[in-house]
């Protein structure tokens, strides 16, 4: 019988452990965010927040309760800009990292 692991818990650990992993995973999240894919962000950040902050310590730093942060980062959550704002902003602190926007020329 084959070991098998919950991937969640892999890349938990990998962030845990790996911060250029954690920052390129804030990077993921925030071009899925800015090229139309809100969805896939916030799964990312849900993913990046239990590897990085933890919900409770989220909760504190957003002044939102964990239950709501839980929805707002759920596939069918609908947080408003200032609620992504907020969690990328704890998040980028977590990690010690800026986040910068560079307009790319499409072809």
């Amino acid at each position: 019988m084959a070991l098998t692991r919950d991937f969640k818990e892999t890349v938990k650990e990998r962030a845990m452990r790996d911060p250029a992993f954690s920052k390129a995973m804030l990077d993921e999240a925030a071009n899925a965010f800015l090229n139309g894919e809100p969805h896939v962000a916030r799964l990312i950040l849900r993913d990046l927040v239990n590897a990085s902050v933890g919900f409770e310590a989220l909760a504190e730093e957003t002044r939102h309760p964990s239950k709501s942060l839980h929805r707002m980062l759920s596939e069918k959550g609908n947080p408003s800009m200032d609620n992504i704002a907020a969690i990328f902003g704890a998040v980028r602190r977590r990690l010690g990292v800026t986040i910068e926007a560079h307009a790319v020329e499409a072809l």
